[in-house]
């Protein structure tokens, strides 16, 4: 919209997405000036990202690193048996993180993910790891939801009112 624009400053400019995420995505690289060099993918789906998280993942980028927000899992996890629904396993959270957004890479590195890319991946981190490249987590605060539900969007109401 217009108004995006007169906020901006001319700094943003539209791009048509894809049929999937990576699709989208790698529109959006194919878009960028030749002077950026740190990208960042962030899920407009998560309206409540702070400005530290935003700054410690372009920190890391910017030092040569992938990086993404990321939290630890608190909850219990329960692997289901794929025939009845039963619990087949209780999984260990230990070290388990639940992946967020914004991720940031050094702009080659991503784009060396993307021309590389073999079937889906659920994130761009996925699409980096593959090529053997470690991927930091950078601590988030969980309040950085992503609003897809309904009850989503009472969590969000909430957020936004405090």
């Amino acid at each position: 919209p217009a108004w995006l624009a007169d906020v901006a400053g001319g700094r943003l400019s539209r791009v048509p997405g894809g049929a999937a995420r990576a699709d989208s995505v790698a529109a959006a690289l194919a878009a960028l000036v030749p002077a950026c060099d740190v990208v960042l993918v962030h899920d407009a789906a998560r309206p409540f990202v702070s400005v530290e998280t935003i700054d410690a993942v372009i920190a890391a980028a910017a030092a040569g690193e992938a990086a993404i927000a990321a939290v630890p899992v608190g909850d219990t996890l329960k692997r289901a048996d794929d025939t009845d629904g039963a619990v087949a396993q209780t999984v260990t959270r230990d070290h388990l993180w639940r992946a967020q957004t914004p991720q940031g890479f050094p702009r080659a590195l991503l784009e060396r993910a993307y021309a590389e890319r073999r079937g889906s991946a659920t994130d761009d981190a996925e699409l980096v790891e593959r090529l053997g490249v470690s991927v930091r987590l950078v601590p988030d605060q969980t309040t950085n939801i992503k609003v897809t539900t309904p009850g989503d969007f009472v969590l969000a109401e909430a957020l936004a009112a405090r």
